[in-house]
């Protein structure tokens, strides 16, 4: 009995994170810091970001190779 109630916590406990973590607590004013301060801090530390320039990859660039599958048979 006390072993069930034991798990019963901790799987509770493991679900209350989950949604904390993810944010989905924040209606109760339960939000992690990672999510207040999302990106914005990280635009104000930029330096000198209109220099970055998106350029589409140029047509006769090489495809990267594709990876080998791996064997079926159980390495020796």
């Amino acid at each position: 009995m006390v072993l069930r109630l034991f798990v019963l916590v901790l799987v509770l406990a493991n679900a209350g994170y989950f949604l904390w973590a993810r944010g989905d607590l924040a209606g109760f004013g339960w939000v992690p810091a990672s999510l207040r301060e999302r990106e914005p801090q990280r635009l104000n530390t930029q330096i000198r970001p209109e220099l970055l320039q998106v350029r589409p990859a140029p047509a006769d660039a090489p495809a990267a190779p594709a990876p080998e599958p791996a064997s079926s048979s159980p390495a020796r």
